[in-house]
Formats: structure tokens, sequence, C-alpha cells
């Protein structure tokens, strides 16, 4: 079963010292990156990895027309992934606009081993006024979910206003209750590494249970070097700290492939107290069925078409 870690009791958001934030060099943490894709795997472990990967998979549905039988649908396919003759364990969570918690907590029911996530504050631009994006995540709390994954104010942290970002980080924390919190960046609007880095190291200190590259909705989404510099601020702050943060890139991620190079650098990062999905997510939706078709290859020894697996 995938159970959350009772959040840390967390002491108010020091003040932000972007001096001591280091910067970052972009040719080496993209070197470094590139460097995780070209490990060699032997197949057991890549059949443990695959089957992890699922377990750590967000499965998302975010548009204008969702509605409860597509969000029943979606939490079927998180609690089943497979047939059962393949050992495949639950996903991680299901990913639902806040109107729709209701719908994926009537059901998954209350002991459900999958999640239930939700976006709020203003998802994606995290531009409504703050009483209005507190309300939202309230409601989706009071609703059944168990994580909320907000999004920042983007031009707020360009434009240098830090501490403005800090207290709401903070302001939503207090709103989600015993529900984690996730923070969405939005990396691909962050424009370098050092606002990647500063934006990570900001979350963190304002109270943030996992700090998450994107929304799905800007390109360039999650990529492996924008994930290595979030998980390097990860591993500073738990030396400094001694508090676990959690990480889920979101967007961009398709493959099994690509998968298994995420948790070969979460491991070579990190270490293996991250390998689990209390600290690690993925929120690629079309990922899971590209990792179920290899889980199949490496069990039976052939492939199956694409149409022998459910949508996401």
């Amino acid at each position: 079963m995938v159970t959350a870690a009772a959040p840390a009791i967390r002491k108010p958001p020091a003040p932000i010292r972007v001096s001591s934030i280091p910067t970052i060099d972009q040719i080496m943490v993209e070197e470094r990156a590139a460097a995780f894709t070209k490990r060699s795997i032997k197949n057991a472990a890549k059949l443990t990895g695959l089957k992890l990967a699922v377990a750590m998979m967000d499965l998302t549905t975010l548009e204008g027309k969702d509605t409860p039988g597509k969000v029943a649908y979606l939490c079927q396919k998180a609690l089943h992934p497979a047939a059962p003759q393949y050992d495949v364990p639950p996903c991680g969570a299901v990913c639902v606009y806040p109107s729709m918690v209701r719908h994926a907590r009537k059901y998954l029911g209350p002991d459900s081993p999958v999640h239930i996530a939700s976006v709020a504050t203003g998802f994606p631009s995290g531009q409504y006024p703050l009483r209005t994006r507190l309300a939202e995540v309230r409601h989706a709390v009071a609703d059944g979910a168990d994580e909320i994954d907000m999004v920042i104010d983007r031009g707020a942290f360009l434009a240098g206003q830090h501490a403005r970002v800090s207290d709401e980080i903070a302001a939503v924390k207090t709103a989600c209750g015993p529900a984690h919190l996730k923070v969405i960046l939005e990396t691909g609007e962050l424009v370098t590494y050092d606002n990647v880095r500063r934006a990570s190291q900001l979350a963190m200190d304002a109270g943030a249970d996992f700090i998450k590259t994107s929304t799905g909705k800007v390109t360039p989404a999650a990529t492996m070097p924008v994930t290595l510099v979030m998980l390097e601020a990860i591993r500073d702050h738990f030396y400094a700290t001694g508090l676990r943060i959690g990480m889920k890139p979101a967007g961009g991620i398709r493959t099994a492939k690509q998968a298994l190079a995420y948790l070969v650098m979460v491991k070579e990062t990190l270490g293996d107290d991250w390998l689990t999905p209390d600290l690690f997510r993925f929120g690629a939706s079309t990922l899971v069925n590209d990792v179920l078709m290899q889980i199949v290859k490496l069990t039976d020894g052939n492939y199956q078409s694409p149409d022998y697996f459910s949508l996401p």
C-alpha cells in the first residue's frame, strides 16, 4: 500500500537569503544529466524499476471536458494498471481539478492505496487573488484530496518578490491541513537554472512537502537537467535541515527508457531513501502504457500492441 509519510513539523519560513544559493554551471548540469541516460541496466533490475515507476505515477486528467465517468475510469486504471499476472502495483495518485475530487473519493473510498491529488491555487496561471486560491485549496481538501498541487505566481517570483511568493506558499500549506503540498515551479517560465534553484529553495523553506517542475501546460515541461537542479536543491536542504522533501517531474516524460533514467538520477543524487512513491512521483499519464508494454515484454518475452492497454 502506498501511504503518505506524516508531514514534519516545520518552523516558520526563514528569510530568503538569495546570496547563499549556489550558482548553477549550465554545461556541467547538462552533461551530468545526459550521463544518467547511458547507464546499463540488467533485465531483472529493469523490471523492478519499471514496476516502481508505475507505483510512482500520478495519472492525470485536467481538461475542461472532464466528467465523473472519466474520473472513475482514471481511478480504475490507477488501481489496476495491468492484468494480475504481471504483479504491477497501483499508481501513486490520480490528479484532478477540485470539482472532481469528490467523484474520485466516491470511487476510491476512504482507504484506497491510490491517493487523490488536486491542482489548486488558480492552476495553471497562479494569478488569482490569494483569498480565492486558499478557498479552492480548502474546498479540495474538504472533498477528500490527500495532496494539493499548487502553482506559484511566476510573475511575482521573476519580479524579485520572493517574500511574497514565500508567504503565499506558507498560507497554502496552512490551508492544506493534513494534505501534502506539492509546489509547482513551472520551470519552463523561470528562464534560468539559477532561478529554478532559487525557487526550489524558496518553496522548501516555505513548507513544500514536494517540489514539482511543471503544470504540463507550458513547453518545455520536465527535463533531466532541470530535475537534477531540483534534486540537488533537495539534497542540500536535507543536509541542512534533516527534512526529506519529495520531487515530481511532470510533463514530457513519455517512454519507459526515460523513466528509468530519471530513477537512476534520483538514486545517484539522493540515494535509495527517495526511491519510493512517498518521495518521488512522475506526472506523466502518457508514460504509463509504454512502461506497461515494457513490463509485458520483459515478463512474456514479446510485445503487445498498445491497443491491448486502456488509455490513461
